[in-house]
């Protein structure tokens, strides 16, 4: 069974999952930039790989071509983007992230999650 929603969607660069994803781990980048230097190999770190690990699942899982395996990766996806969404919340607490930066990751985060949770409901309801 292949993994593809059906439309137009050819590849994993024409999913909006993976679109918005991307979007947000630009976002991060930009954000973590501004955190201290003597966080750049700790939460810095922590926040790029996550961000940067939603779309990598989203391709991944999309690449497998087997619907539970898209699915599972598609959750795994999810899991990272709470992971940077938690990440983005201590960098809040601790002052280091504020103002546009963390707007921009929230509003993208959550906007990646609705689409995240509206495909994986998708992929759960596809037969094969």
């Amino acid at each position: 069974m292949n993994a593809q929603p059906p439309t137009n969607i050819r590849t994993y660069r024409d999913l909006a999952a993976w679109q918005k994803a991307m979007a947000l781990a630009e976002g991060t980048d930009r954000a973590t930039e501004t955190l201290p230097e003597a966080e750049r190999f700790g939460l810095v770190s922590q926040m790029r790989r996550s961000a940067t690990s939603v779309a990598a699942n989203v391709a991944e899982g999309f690449g497998r071509g087997r619907k539970a395996e898209f699915r599972r990766f598609l959750e795994v996806a999810r899991g990272s983007l709470f992971e940077l969404q938690t990440h983005a919340e201590l960098a809040r607490r601790l002052g280091w992230l504020k103002g546009t930066a963390l707007t921009e990751i929230r509003d993208l985060s959550h906007e990646v999650d609705a689409i995240l949770s509206g495909l994986i409901r998708s992929v759960k309801r596809r037969k094969g």
